[in-house]
């Protein structure tokens, strides 16, 4: 039998690279990291690379051995979840891996202007029914560009055809640099840029699930820029026609925008 979440949450409490500010605390509490993460907890200048929605924190792990160069901080809501993570990098001494437990609608609250590099969204749950709760949104792009620094790039890695679609209607709407994109990242003709070797080579539990039920993995690579007003795509986008993992059941809709 599994650890219990009572046992987890005591273990959380106690780990020294897991902060913890859900929705409930946060207007109570201010967190004292907020521009100072590198100087106070890293203790180095490298950059600072966010895993927003990381679960397990699989790729936050996996990112943080490939790249001792370069801070990484697993946020998501779900301590449970978080604390396999959080005790595998505690176990294994890696000193450039942070966790973060918090709502990511109130994420800017806990970094400064321009004191994160880049954003990974890995497999986050696509949101069908409603813009503004999608992690690739404008309404969360906004509150990107608050902590993000200018240019600041954003990785995308899903199974869902409809959030890789409304994606990249996004960035085309917004005339955002689109650094790399494919809709089948495994396929053996799809090649790889050098420098993203990591793309095959980390794969969650839950992604490894996507790709022996034969569905493909996306992945986009795109650059935020602080300046202009951003906007929605206005398009029909077709809904993904499976249940994926702790999202709400499809509707009877077969669009969505």
């Amino acid at each position: 039998m599994g650890k219990g979440k009572l046992e987890k949450f005591a273990d959380m409490a106690r780990f020294p690279h897991v902060f913890e500010f859900p929705f409930s605390i946060a207007d109570q509490f201010q967190c004292d990291l907020r521009g100072h993460w590198n100087e106070e907890f890293f203790h180095n200048d490298n950059p600072i690379i966010l895993e927003l929605g990381c679960g397990r924190g699989e790729y936050t792990i996996g990112l943080g051995k490939r790249f001792p160069d370069k801070n990484f901080i697993g946020v998501d809501i779900k301590g449970a979840r978080m604390w396999t993570g959080a005790k595998q990098s505690l176990e294994e001494g890696m000193t450039n891996v942070a966790f973060l437990r918090t709502n990511i609608e109130i994420i800017e609250r806990f970094f400064a202007p321009n004191e994160v590099s880049e954003i990974w969204l890995t497999f986050s749950d696509p949101q069908m029914k409603k813009a503004t709760k999608r992690l690739t949104s404008t309404y969360f792009m906004e509150r990107y560009r608050k902590f993000l620094q200018p240019d600041g790039l954003i990785n995308v890695k899903t199974d869902s055809n409809f959030m890789a679609t409304y994606t990249h209607y996004m960035i085309e709407a917004n005339h955002l640099p689109l650094e790399y994109a494919t809709f089948n990242l495994y396929d053996e003709q799809t090649v790889i840029p050098e420098g993203l070797e990591s793309l095959r080579e980390i794969r969650t539990y839950y992604e490894q699930m996507w790709l022996d039920h034969g569905i493909s993995i996306k992945y986009l690579r795109f650059r935020l820029p602080h300046e202009g007003t951003l906007v929605e795509p206005d398009v029909e986008i077709e809904l993904d026609t499976y249940r994926s993992y702790s999202r709400e059941k499809r509707s009877s809709l077969h669009t969505s925008k």
